[in-house]
């Protein structure tokens, strides 16, 4: 099985330590904690096996792997969810290990963006209850219609019922008519002052959406599938909180974009822990999109979709002489 988010320090400490050859206290600086507390991980390492790589290969080849996307992807912390094939549904094993990793993640007075979809809903579902103090769950982007399952407002407020916190709730549409009428609603003082506070999250939660027919905002009517097919043609790679982003990360100049009632990406990427999780193989390239603009700090993924992370990375990474 995956490393478990409470073990995520010790393998990390211990990959430092050994794979990177730093010194404790480089160790210590690195991941903000104290050199007493480095000392202990690697003691806990070395008793459990983790270091002892080679003789551990099939229990540890995940966790491995999880290091090296680090590495590779500049990510803060990488889990894997290993594959199973007596799960009907391997999905779940992913959404499992989020709602495990995310809980860990949050600390009390911590205030947490939540976006939407069927991850994020899936998650939010199954995650186990939190008595947390003084957490606040806010909505990433506005809400859309009510037949719609998975809705903003739905995730936000399921995830803040699980951690008895606060939920605010954006009372917006996701998309305008018009970007005049998008750019006024920006303008008025409740959701400019919503809007203008995500940047002091301490957490957010989403997944990469996809730029096809299956589509969230294909199915629930904000964009035809002929529409999203000639923003395809203009570039655009994935969907982040609503938003339609480039294979840079980057916002896609159009109108959709123009009429979203959604964080700015910048204001996302002063998040300090941005998690994304993502269950399905298509989303390869939206998720790539999302890490190439920043928008990823913590990442939980499939095994099958990480080593086509790490093949991409090493195949791009430049060849030493």
């Amino acid at each position: 099985m995956a490393i478990r988010p409470a073990e995520q320090l010790i393998h990390k400490a211990a990959w430092l330590y050994y794979a990177h050859g730093l010194r404790q206290d480089q160790v210590a600086t690195q991941l903000n904690i104290s050199r007493a507390s480095v000392a202990m991980y690697l003691r806990k390492a070395r008793e459990t096996g983790i270091v002892n790589i080679s003789t551990s290969t099939q229990l540890f080849t995940d966790d491995v792997m999880a290091r090296r996307l680090e590495d590779a992807l500049g990510l803060n912390a990488v889990w894997i969810a290993p594959e199973n094939g007596h799960v009907p549904d391997p999905s779940t094993d992913i959404a499992v290990l989020a709602a495990s990793v995310f809980l860990e993640l949050v600390k009390k007075g911590d205030r947490i963006g939540v976006a939407w979809g069927r991850t994020v809903y899936t998650i939010a579902d199954i995650m186990s209850y939190a008595d947390l103090q003084d957490v606040t769950v806010v909505q990433l982007c506005g809400n859309l219609g009510a037949p719609y399952s998975y809705r903003p407002d739905q995730c936000t407020m399921e995830i803040a019922r699980r951690l008895n916190a606060k939920g605010l709730n954006f009372y917006a549409p996701l998309v305008l008519s018009t970007e005049e009428l998008a750019k006024a609603l920006r303008a008025e003082p409740v959701i400019r002052e919503q809007l203008s506070g995500i940047s002091n999250c301490d957490l957010a939660l989403y997944s990469a959406g996809a730029v096809d027919a299956e589509s969230h905002l294909v199915k629930c009517g904000a964009l035809t599938q002929s529409e999203m097919a000639e923003l395809r043609s203009r570039g655009a790679a994935g969907v982040i909180a609503g938003q339609i982003i480039d294979a840079d990360g980057n916002v896609l100049d159009c109108s959709y974009n123009r009429r979203v009632i959604s964080a700015e990406l910048s204001s996302l990427r002063a998040i300090p822990k941005r998690l994304i999780v993502v269950q399905e193989d298509s989303k390869f390239k939206p998720l790539l999109a999302a890490i190439a603009g920043g928008l990823c700090t913590h990442l939980v993924i499939g095994a099958h979709i990480a080593r086509r992370l790490l093949d991409h990375a090493e195949t791009r990474a430049p060849k030493t002489p």
